[in-house]
């Protein structure tokens, strides 16, 4: 608890002697080989996993965490992975003057972007993109999952998204990359809304190397930018260690 009370009060508050520093490991777990392996891929970029991340991993993961917690550490953490995000949009250089009056050589986004969340948890992760990109336009596409086998069911299907969407770059939204199923069904509608694969960018909290794997095969133009690639997925197709079902959490329904 002291250490959330910290966190809200200041940025890069440490958590006291048991803190685990995780340097340029890329991912607030173990390390193992597979998860090295798709960190080094040239797509797959996993945010650094620094002292005040892994301490803001540890509470959204703790199932004790009370609901008005887990919200507002999992929006900071989204934000900081938007502003990651970001990067991989084109920039052109510009030159400004400065109020000293001296030349700055800088960059400024080339390109129109526009956010698509996966309902209903990728909602979670849309005041994160408005908060840094101010009048972005967000569209929404609704994928029914199979509770059994956890793979979309493609019977039903929703798509809104803007009508120039196929001249913006997508930052395609949704928290948790479990099979990979939803993911890659949603890529397939922006393909079908004219939008190229390599103008989308996959912005995801955490992923695991089952869900990585399927996708990088099925859509293996799309960048991916993640906070955590977990150990695996469970017979219920959870994540592990995971966070538990991000939407039921940060929404408060029921199930966790």
């Amino acid at each position: 608890m002291f250490a959330r009370m910290m966190f809200r009060g200041a940025l890069g508050v440490g958590v006291g002697a048991g803190a685990v520093w995780v340097k340029n490991s890329g991912a607030c777990c173990e390390a193992k080989a597979q998860q090295e392996d798709f960190a080094k891929h040239p797509k797959i970029h996993v945010m650094t996993c620094t002292q005040q991340m892994r301490a803001i991993q540890t509470i959204i993961r703790d199932r004790d965490t009370s609901r008005q917690d887990f919200v507002f550490f999992a929006d900071r953490l989204m934000r900081a992975l938007i502003e990651e995000a970001l990067s991989f949009a084109p920039f052109k250089r510009v030159e400004v003057t400065t109020p000293t009056a001296e030349k700055y050589d800088g960059l400024a986004f080339s390109a129109k972007i526009c956010g698509v969340s996966i309902m209903r948890a990728g909602e979670s992760m849309e005041n994160a993109l408005r908060h840094t990109c101010r009048d972005v336009r967000i569209g929404k596409i609704l994928i029914q999952r199979d509770e059994v086998t956890g793979e979309p069911d493609t019977r039903f299907n929703y798509a809104k998204l803007p009508a120039d969407i196929q001249d913006r770059y997508v930052f395609l939204l949704d928290p948790m990359l479990a099979t990979g199923g939803s993911a890659i069904r949603a890529v397939s509608i922006l393909k079908d809304h004219g939008v190229k694969e390599e103008k989308i960018i996959f912005v995801n909290v955490v992923c695991c190397p089952e869900g990585l794997e399927s996708f990088q095969k099925a859509c293996p133009q799309v960048q991916i930018v993640t906070s955590a690639i977990d150990n695996e997925l469970d017979t219920k197709k959870y994540i592990l260690p995971g966070l538990g079902d991000f939407g039921d959490r940060y929404f408060g329904t029921a199930g966790w």
